[in-house]
């Protein structure tokens, strides 16, 4: 359960309502729009509290929307750290685009990636939350340029090629899954992209 003992407490009548349910509901408001299409109206009305408790217990929109991120990242995305402990660079591969499809394929979530529907926004109010979506992919990248370091340093890598270059790579496919998934794409075809991109991969 996600823990927000650092919320500021309010005053007076004890809250009526789960903070964790409310947060997994605002988590999906954000996810199905995106943080500059998701209005204070469509929030509230899904964590069933009003814009007051929302200000209470989590602070202003942006507030909320990190906290959100925290979530989805801890729970959405947990395989992500799993995938780098794969003993090979294309087992690496294989983990990220298999935990990527499977998220896709979930019938309970929104489909896309939060945090590719987030970075695309263009309004100013919505700055801070494209710097803080490239920010934490960033670390993403440069957690998964260490692991293929390794895997360069073992020889598991083509003459020539670079660490960096395969992970751009790999993120632009996991990019391009999540954007197919969010359009429409079908489960088989989404499947058919990572058969084929394992197919072709350029590691052993």
């Amino acid at each position: 359960m996600y823990n927000l003992c650092s919320s500021p407490a309010t005053k007076g009548r004890p809250r009526e309502f789960d903070l964790d349910v409310a947060l997994a509901a605002a988590l999906q408001v954000f996810w199905r729009h995106g943080y500059e299409a998701a209005s204070m109206a469509e929030l509230t009305a899904a964590m069933g509290i009003t814009k007051p408790s929302l200000y209470a217990a989590f602070g202003n929109k942006e507030a909320l929307f990190h906290k959100a991120l925290d979530l989805y990242e801890r729970e959405k995305l947990a395989y992500m750290s799993t995938a780098l402990e794969a003993p090979t660079a294309r087992g690496v591969a294989e983990r990220l685009l298999t935990g990527a499809l499977k998220m896709q394929m979930s019938t309970c979530d929104p489909k896309g990636c939060l945090g590719v529907i987030s970075s695309v926004a263009c309004g100013v109010e919505a700055e801070p939350i494209k710097t803080e979506v490239v920010k934490r992919r960033a670390s993403s990248e440069a957690a998964l340029v260490a692991r293929f370091e390794q895997a360069k340093a073992a020889g598991e890598l083509p003459e020539g090629m670079e660490a960096a270059a395969l992970v751009k790579f790999l993120f632009a496919l996991l990019q391009g899954l999540a954007l197919q998934g969010g359009s429409g794409a079908t489960c088989e075809e989404l499947q058919q992209l990572v058969a084929t991109t394992m197919t072709i991969w350029p590691t052993k």
